[in-house]
């Protein structure tokens, strides 16, 4: 019972250090200005182009050109609680 314990402490404490280690990132489309809030980004196999999963909207997203910023957590969590304005 007692290693069992221990165990679980083990992988609480390994859960909340991996938790805190998350890089947050805005990514910016120069042609358009839109810009998207994601944790993780990929080369998607093109010279220069970058793959992201948008917090905002779900969506799995292909930039040819970008701007990548690594931002705070406040930061992305105002980014993605922003309204979107209706397209024009």
């Amino acid at each position: 019972m007692r290693i069992r314990l221990v165990t679980v402490w083990i992988l609480c404490g390994l859960t909340a250090i991996a938790a805190g280690c998350t890089s947050y990132y805005r990514v910016t489309d120069p042609a358009s200005g839109k810009s998207y809030y994601t944790t993780e980004i990929s080369e998607a196999g093109r010279a220069g182009a970058v793959k992201i999963k948008d917090a905002k909207s779900g969506g799995t997203i292909t930039l040819q050109s970008s701007e990548v910023k690594e931002i705070s957590e406040d930061e992305y969590k105002a980014g993605i609680s922003a309204k979107t304005p209706p397209p024009k």
